[in-house]
């Protein structure tokens, strides 16, 4: 498999975006994870990961969000949320004090890595390119 085009890049980011702000259906924090998350993605991540497949599937998965209030629009509005609640915790950590246990500081430390592999065996056997 060649490496992708920078057009064939450029198409694919716009093509996310769009169906991405169709699925998530315009809303204020979600639109700003989506437009985090895909700068982050097409930024840092690398030609060679590129896989035509899995955008075609990703999209088709965003269309089905789109369309209809299933599981596929669930699904996008609780990963938005999620993400968004992850960036906040980043940013804005809540303040340990001396009344807090051990086990509450290791369990915040750690609260997303069930999420994130979660999301990556949904990638993984939809074939998609959630990150």
């Amino acid at each position: 498999m060649s490496a992708p085009t920078r057009l064939q890049l450029i198409h694919a980011y716009r093509h996310l975006w769009r169906e991405g702000h169709r699925a998530i259906q315009f809303s204020k924090p979600s639109r700003y994870t989506l437009r985090d998350r895909l700068r982050n993605a097409f930024r840092e991540g690398k030609a060679t990961d590129f896989d035509e497949r899995k955008i075609t599937n990703t999209l088709e998965f965003l269309r089905g969000a789109t369309s209809q209030k299933g599981v596929e629009h669930h699904i996008v509005k609780n990963l938005m949320y999620a993400w968004w609640w992850e960036r906040k915790n980043i940013y804005h950590p809540r303040k340990p004090t001396a009344r807090t246990p051990v086990s509450e500081l290791r369990i915040q430390k750690s609260a997303f890595n069930h999420f994130r592999e979660t999301v990556h065996m949904l990638n993984e056997t939809m074939g998609m390119c959630l990150r």
